[in-house]
């Protein structure tokens, strides 16, 4: 399971909260990516009891808020932070997540079975790396793109 270590903020004597508006759960994900703006739309429903605070990693709060995650995991993966600052990135992140929504326990059985867990990894990762290929919208036009006119010599 991936998990990053926990970094623990003192001030004045208090503890900093690690996660927002009193929910147990935080999940962060890419909100220029059209597919992951459609699992989160999934996610709010299931949601039935508002554990989960869900925020774009664009968010400006989102690298002060849990500095103990490298900036490029946001581009790599879904992030969950839970109770503590224990964090879950990318397949296990979702694993996790099946197992607190009601409507998940349905489908988490899968990340049982020996083998299928590091299998859904590998391909999170691989739709990750492709995700703007599929369901790409306005953002497309925003991304760089490698123009090649044959006119360098090389």
């Amino acid at each position: 399971m991936n998990t990053f270590p926990v970094v623990r903020f003192v001030f004045g004597g208090k503890e900093a909260a690690a996660v927002g508006l009193g929910r147990p759960y935080t999940v962060v994900y890419d909100g220029a990516c059209k597919v992951c703006n459609r699992l989160v739309t999934l996610l709010r429903k299931w949601d039935r009891e508002n554990l989960l605070e869900i925020i774009p990693f664009q968010n400006t709060s989102v690298l002060s808020r849990f500095p103990w995650i490298p900036p490029e995991a946001y581009t790599q993966a879904v992030q969950l932070v839970g109770p503590g600052g224990k964090t879950w990135q990318g397949a296990w992140a979702i694993e996790r997540l099946l197992e607190i929504l009601p409507h998940g326990r349905l489908l988490g059985w899968v990340f049982k079975v020996p083998l299928v867990g590091g299998l859904i990894d590998r391909f999170y990762k691989w739709f990750a790396r492709n995700r703007y290929k599929f369901g790409c919208g306005e953002h497309c036009v925003s991304r760089t793109r490698k123009l090649d006119f044959g006119d360098e010599a090389g």
